[in-house]
């Protein structure tokens, strides 16, 4: 199994009490951590502009920026966002912002890319709110416009929600073949599709193995369907840890987090958010149960998981504990 951390950057609310002139200071010397442990072969961003369980004054740091910033700062940890959303920029345009990117970081770009969900944020931009069925539309026709564009320097497509006629992405990525797609989501009929046809990784649900087991068939019926290598795709998942030496630390650390939280939503909405969170999560405990469940899921095939340390930007040692106790067990 290969890991991924995720850098907070405000929008689970993982940065309240941080003066703002201070919080950059914060995610780059998280970064810089991670880079320097060869345990954690990537670091993580969200692509949100408004934070959750409800949108707040609270700072939200714009994921492609972090990217750039990331990249110019770290230098060996791979950086992807978990995940874009691909109708809040142009295709063509993001195209050539992460072969910028992938040009600073020396060749360590990902691109985690999804039909986007947060409907608060896409009509407060002004971007509306599509249906699904569109949203994943634009998804599969962006997907079609990267891989022209990495692979040619070009990009032309006449399609039904996105028409680009030579659109010149240069400089090209620095990574062969360009840059790795994961497509996010587990919708059955279609993004598991895409997923079939672009993708080199896959992002769903993890925390219970029944789902994860039906999600991981669908996308082997959808390969086989469209002609590709089911083994070829690696499947990952994104866990929430509140980990801890015993439940008592584990359950000490949740209030602690609900606690921070609750002088923005209030101490019954702050608890609420952080039970939702970690709820069923099977990187919540202990190392001995979190070992447990994870060792359940890479027998079923996961191959990647990325790690969310909700009080990290206050306190690392729940991810020490986590780099000594569980990840060598998984490794």
């Amino acid at each position: 199994m290969r890991f991924g951390i995720f850098v907070p950057q405000g929008w689970r609310l993982d940065l309240v009490g941080i003066d703002t002139a201070a919080q950059w200071g914060v995610l780059r010397d998280l970064a810089a951590r991670a880079d320097a442990n060869p345990v954690w072969e990537s670091l993580w961003v969200y692509d949100h502009f408004h934070t959750v369980p409800e949108p707040t004054e609270e700072a939200t740091h714009e994921a492609w920026t972090l990217m750039s910033a990331f990249a110019a700062t770290t230098s060996r940890i791979r950086l992807g966002q978990m995940c874009t959303a691909i109708s809040y920029r142009n295709p063509a345009y993001l195209a050539k912002v992460a072969a910028t990117v992938d040009a600073i970081s020396g060749g360590r770009t990902e691109m985690g890319i999804g039909g986007g969900w947060y409907e608060h944020e896409w009509r407060a931009y002004g971007y509306g709110f599509p249906t699904a069925g569109e949203r994943l539309g634009r998804l599969d026709e962006g997907v079609q416009i990267f891989r022209q564009a990495w692979t040619t320097g070009s990009a032309t497509l006449d399609g039904k929600y996105y028409q680009v006629d030579g659109a010149r992405v240069y400089p090209l990525p620095l990574q062969e073949g360009g840059i790795p797609l994961w497509i996010a989501g587990g919708g059955e009929k279609k993004t598991l599709k895409i997923a079939a046809k672009y993708a080199q990784y896959t992002n769903f649900a993890g925390n219970d193995p029944a789902e994860f087991t039906h999600k991981s068939e669908i996308l082997r019926g959808h390969c086989a369907d469209v002609g590709t290598d089911y083994d070829a795709i690696v499947r990952s998942a994104n866990f929430n840890v509140v980990v801890g030496a015993t439940e008592a630390e584990v359950a000490e650390r949740k209030k602690a987090i609900a606690d921070r939280l609750a002088p923005v939503l209030g101490a019954e909405k702050g608890a609420g958010y952080i039970q939702n969170l970690t709820a069923g999560g099977a990187a919540v405990g202990t190392p001995e149960q979190i070992i447990e469940r994870l060792t359940a899921l890479r027998k079923l095939g996961l191959g990647y998981a990325i790690f969310n340390f909700p009080e990290s930007a206050y306190d690392t040692s729940g991810i020490e504990l986590f780099e000594k106790e569980v990840l060598p067990a998984l490794a």
